[in-house]
């Protein structure tokens, strides 16, 4: 924890250092529409049960304040690991090794960022929320099978990270590296993921005006 806490003092110090001067015309007054791709890596004691598979996937909203250097980032990200059951279940005589978990992870984050004229850099640092789905497994010696089923927990999570995009006619192309921390241990660790993904931002601007223009009526 006293790692995770000089990590999240070294990304805020980093945010704070993102002195802007002028209007940053790309983000003034926009949202913005953006989703990736990439991978997962857990780190530390997280590889004793988690490993990376392919693939980690997001979706999200850049969602620019009065001041647009300063946004929201309400995201969604699903991300898919290898799995490895280190205890036993007593509701299951089973245990399973090489199969996949998942977690998805709901993201509500703020963030700051600097214009370059077509190059954006920004760091996001904030609270979320992960649903976490682990495979068990249940022979049934009487039928020759064996039966797969699923436990699933809600738990707190933190995420921040760091990225780039590029402004190209009609469409951003961006990378970002993130961290994520999840409060719930999985077979008794504790989790930490680093991500690492590229994805696609478009402006959606306009019909987020349609959808707060038929809502407020």
């Amino acid at each position: 924890m006293k790692k995770l806490v000089f990590i999240c003092i070294i990304i805020l110090m980093s945010m704070s250092s993102f002195a802007q001067t002028g209007v940053d015309t790309i983000h003034y007054r926009k949202v913005y529409y953006f989703g990736g791709t990439g991978l997962s890596f857990p780190l530390g004691k997280t590889k004793d049960a988690l490993t990376t598979k392919p693939f980690t996937g997001s979706m999200g909203l850049d969602i620019s304040l009065k001041n647009p250097k300063y946004y929201l980032q309400p995201t969604l990200y699903m991300m898919s690991f290898g799995y490895n059951q280190l205890e036993e279940d007593t509701e299951y005589n089973r245990i399973l090794k090489n199969a996949r978990s998942t977690m998805y992870i709901l993201s509500l984050a703020g963030g700051i960022r600097k214009q370059l004229q077509r190059l954006n850099t920004y760091a996001y640092i904030g609270p979320a929320g992960a649903l976490n789905v682990e495979p068990r497994a249940q022979d049934d010696a009487a039928n020759s099978t064996v039966n797969l089923s699923y436990e699933y927990s809600i738990s707190p999570a933190f995420k921040f990270g760091i990225g780039s995009d590029y402004k190209f006619k009609g469409f951003f192309l961006g990378m970002e590296a993130g961290y994520m921390h999840n409060f719930r241990k999985i077979q008794g660790n504790p989790v930490h993921v680093l991500s690492i993904m590229v994805g696609l931002k478009s402006d959606i601007t306009k019909l987020s005006d349609k959808v707060v223009e038929v809502i407020s009526k």
